[in-house]
């Protein structure tokens, strides 16, 4: 594990899934109801790769065996281009569960 990992693990108490490519990060939220994506990372270069999706499938068979049904993600809408991450989301099958002017959550079920 990468000193960033280490650190995501002691100091937020979150898990990260990370190669030479990109890295995600993920927790259990809600009372275990949800395993929150939190953020996706992927080099320029490989975004169009399908690692993202790899990510998440690893998360999503986490969340499976500790009996978590449903996946969460957001956007925040001051990043850099809300616009790609709705798009990355919505195409790996997540749906909108509610939004405000700051951010939008989205959930999709395993």
């Amino acid at each position: 594990m990468s000193l960033f990992g280490s650190y995501i693990k002691e100091i937020h108490d979150k898990n990260i899934i990370e190669d030479e490519y990109g890295f995600a990060t993920y927790f259990t939220a809600f009372n275990n109801e949800y395993m929150y994506i939190e953020d996706i990372y992927v080099v320029p270069e490989k975004r169009k790769d399908g690692c993202a999706s790899k990510y998440a499938d690893k998360i999503a068979e986490i969340a499976k065996e500790k009996g978590i049904k449903k996946l969460l993600g957001s956007v925040n809408l001051s990043i850099k281009n809300p616009t790609a991450s709705t798009k990355v989301l919505l195409a790996y099958g997540f749906k909108i569960l509610e939004a405000d002017s700051t951010i939008i959550y989205f959930y999709k079920e395993l």
